[in-house]
């Protein structure tokens, strides 16, 4: 099977059609020339593609799901204020989902609690100019109360590049939208009730795997993971999670050798077969809530959280046997893997840098001396990695795997609870200042 990052990436048009699952065939005006040819145009043609694909930032966590950019990304590490912004854009509405982008359009949700109004809106990459709103919960249902850090639209967009994809809750329902890249509405399916332990709201990402989206819907009532099929919304297969409430983003990876669907929460770590839904191995944990996207590198995958107790875990996925644990709690923000070691950074500001293998502590420090609370997940681009924080500080450090290296901290709004998104060597972040919602991209114009 052909790397996560490409399976969905067609080309499609009266001359060609290219698919890297490597299904080639040549039909129309093509099919006169010899194939030397056709292959020479056939390849060309995947280059640009593949180009464009590792430009795009189309899901929670950028290409790979891990919140790394590709590694030809160079965003800037500092900026002052507007003077370096390439342009900056106010947000209809409250959220906290991140910005998705593909090729010259950037996705987001958003809801307006007054009006009982959840949407996607769609900016122009390049100018920021809005294209479009789509409305798709008009009739309100919003619960009235949630934690005060989630909104009514924290979860982010994802795209197959063909169509786009976003879960709401309203009216203690689940419901998945299918939207085209022009704002159409294309279809909807209700996931199931949404009856949550603990009363924080919703603020799950869907994800694309193949022609599926899989959604989470974890609640004491009827918890599982979904998969749906991305031209029709049918139901795929479905997993039951027990009555667990978590809020966490599934993953799928290729990890020890194949395709692994991970997922954290309800006192595991488990790992699905995506293409069917069975389970492949599971280790406990000792958790019952956790909220970030899983990571790995090679063999290993880690996990952290959580409610009522804190940990963090290694675990290999050849074997499903946990390899190392320790009391570290990365319970929003996920964490990020690089040469070999784990980093991540709690809700109180404290990062750490653990050696993949075995989980030796490697360093730990205190971002800042004053308040540094962060909800966001960090970024790594280019050997820096950019933590965003509550208050609108934005701290960057170099990726470094023996001491703690601060490089800068930057400033945007009053606070920021989005991650950041990564292409064409810019940072596209959404942000508040005081009650105003604002999208901005940094970089150079």
């Amino acid at each position: 099977m052909a790397p996560l990052n490409q399976q969905r990436l067609q080309l499609n048009s009266d001359f060609y059609h290219i698919d890297f699952k490597m299904n080639f065939k040549a039909t129309s005006p093509l099919s006169g020339f010899n194939q030397p040819f056709i292959t020479a145009v056939l390849g060309f043609l995947l280059l640009q593609a593949s180009a464009v694909a590792q430009d795009d930032w189309a899901r929670w966590r950028g290409p790979e799901g891990n919140g790394v950019a590709t590694a030809d990304q160079t965003p800037p590490i500092k900026w002052t204020g507007d003077e370096d912004f390439v342009w900056k854009v106010k947000v209809p509405g409250k959220g906290h989902a991140s910005p998705t982008i593909v090729g010259d359009q950037i996705f987001m949700a958003t809801a307006e609690k007054a009006k009982g109004i959840q949407s996607v809106i769609c900016f122009d990459r390049k100018t920021g100019q809005q294209q479009w709103q789509t409305p798709l919960n008009t009739e309100g249902g919003l619960r009235p109360k949630i934690h005060p850090s989630n909104t009514h639209a924290s979860q982010t967009v994802a795209t197959d590049r063909k169509s786009i994809f976003i879960v709401f809750e309203h009216h203690k329902e689940i419901e998945l939208y299918c939207l085209s890249l022009s704002g159409e509405k294309l279809w909807s399916k209700v996931v199931g009730k949404y009856d949550p332990k603990y009363g924080f709201g919703y603020g799950t990402s869907c994800i694309i795997y193949d022609d599926k989206v899989i959604v989470s819907n974890e609640n004491q009532t009827a918890g599982g993971l979904y998969a749906f099929n991305t031209a029709t919304g049918k139901n795929v297969w479905k997993i039951d999670r027990g009555t667990t409430t978590s809020w966490s983003v599934p993953v799928v990876a290729t990890v020890a050798g194949k395709n692994q669907l991970l997922m954290s929460g309800g006192k595991s770590v488990s790992s699905y077969n995506p293409d069917n839904g069975e389970l492949a191995w599971t280790v406990p944990a000792s958790w019952d809530v956790t909220c970030g996207t899983m990571v790995w590198d090679g063999d290993l995958v880690f996990a952290s959280g959580g409610f009522p107790t804190k940990q963090t875990i290694g675990i290999n996925a050849k074997t499903g046997e946990m390899i190392w644990t320790n009391r570290a709690k990365i319970y929003e923000q996920s964490m990020l893997v690089f040469d070999g070691h784990l980093f991540g950074v709690d809700e109180g500001g404290v990062a750490y840098c653990w050696q993949g293998s075995d989980g030796k502590e490697i360093w730990k420090e205190r971002i800042s001396r004053t308040q540094f609370k962060t909800s966001a997940a960090p970024l790594l681009a280019n050997g820096h990695i950019y933590i965003p924080a509550e208050n609108g500080q934005v701290a960057v450090l170099k990726a470094n795997t023996e001491k703690y290296e601060p490089i800068t901290t930057n400033k945007l709004g009053t606070a920021v609870f989005a991650s950041f998104a990564v292409c064409h060597n810019q940072i596209y972040a959404r942000y508040t200042d005081g009650k105003q919602g604002y999208l901005v991209c940094i970089g150079k114009k």
